[in-house]
């Protein structure tokens, strides 16, 4: 295997600090199938990065050839500035810094949890007390000290998945590789496993690539989000410009609910732009037009970019009752807008709501589309 080293620039920056992890033009094909395609992504030191994506876009085979558990079929990988993998030759997983979570545990059944956590610290030449004792430490951050003598047959999936945590945490590596980490976790497990994994890479410096489809988890731990569709990355950028500013439909979808609806826009100002779905122009903060003139387009609104008593008006189509807010789905013009506004609901099917219109984002401005004769 090449020990060839480079200085690649850390993305988005002028440094030239070597990146944990370079992914450059991967890809992953199964059987002539392909799974991966082109896949470029680099993660910092320090550097938490969430893979959002559907079942099937590609997150687990990324994860795994990162890992050494799959080889490109083209392309490369880059650990700490040593290339680890392309279509000719691949390292070892056991020789990669890396640190593995994934969906199934891969728990040795016959092993205590104390000794399984103790087992990497074993392998880096701690002894015998010591690896049992930082492992009963790592447990005990995570909350299951009690299941130290416990075998997995005797744990639920939600402490299989935090002994296979606590293993991996204690490999001490410099990239740390977790799949849907918190898939069978409940809700308070899954906010402290998080947590957990964040103050690791907080005392560490450690950097992290955390697979899951749950949009609200990856944007609450990540640094930055990579977006998965079809084998490829879609966007990647800080959690606020993927929610704010997707790159399309599929994008905004993947990153929570969102309305898409056509209406005539016009840029008003670099933050400003003219919205009408039919029943008059609005001005509201927004962007993605990439210049002037009134042209149709589709416009994403996510049901916190609106709210009640505005110039718009439109009829309750829908109702769901979220426990913090109310969802309404509101019929604009033929078309239906969600919008979430706080509390139990308080206007009823088929009612009448005058709504106000935020924000939007203009998802297709680059597409061939009408132009609009204002007025």
């Amino acid at each position: 295997m090449s020990t060839e080293t480079h200085p690649p620039r850390a993305e988005g920056t002028g440094s030239t600090t070597v990146p944990v992890l370079r992914c450059s033009a991967l890809c992953v094909a199964y059987g002539g199938d392909p799974v991966l395609l082109d896949v470029d992504l680099d993660v910092a030191q320090g550097q938490l990065v969430a893979l959002l994506g559907a079942s099937g876009s590609g997150k687990s085979t990324l994860l795994h050839a990162i890992a050494g558990l799959v080889e490109p079929s083209a392309g490369e990988i880059w650990l700490g500035g040593r290339l680890v993998a392309d279509n000719r030759s691949t390292t070892p997983p056991e020789q990669r810094d890396v640190g593995l979570v994934f969906q199934n545990f891969a728990l040795w059944p016959h092993v205590r949890v104390i000794d399984t956590v103790a087992y990497p610290l074993r392998r880096s030449r701690k002894s015998r007390d010591a690896a049992r004792e930082m492992a009963a430490e790592l447990l005990e951050q995570l909350g299951i000290a009690h299941l130290a003598e416990q075998r997995p047959a005797a744990l639920s999936g939600g402490e299989q998945q935090r002994v296979g945590l606590a293993r991996a945490l204690a490999r001490n590596a410099r990239l740390y590789l977790l799949d849907e980490p918190t898939a069978h976790l409940d809700t308070h497990l899954r906010t402290a496993f998080q947590a957990s994994v964040l103050a690791r890479r907080d005392e560490t410096g450690a950097a992290i690539v955390y697979a899951t489809h749950d949009a609200s988890e990856a944007l609450a731990i990540a640094d930055r989000v990579a977006l998965m569709d079809g084998g490829r990355l879609i966007q990647v950028g800080s959690p606020a410009t993927v929610y704010a500013k997707p790159v399309s439909a599929v994008a905004a979808a993947l990153t929570g609910f969102c309305s898409v609806l056509t209406a005539n826009v016009g840029a008003l100002d670099d933050e400003t732009v003219s919205v009408d779905f039919g029943g008059g122009a609005v001005s509201v903060r927004g962007g993605g037009l990439s210049a002037a003139g009134l042209r149709r387009a589709r416009v994403l609104v996510r049901p916190d970019w609106a709210t009640e008593g505005g110039a718009l008006s439109g009829r309750v189509t829908a109702i769901a009752f979220r426990g913090p807010h109310t969802d309404y789905g509101i019929d604009t013009g033929g078309q239906v807008v969600t919008i979430a506004l706080p509390g139990p609901p308080r206007y009823g099917l088929g009612s009448t709501m005058a709504w106000e219109l935020r924000q939007v984002w203009v998802l297709d401005d680059a597409q061939p589309s009408a132009t609009i004769a204002p007025g």
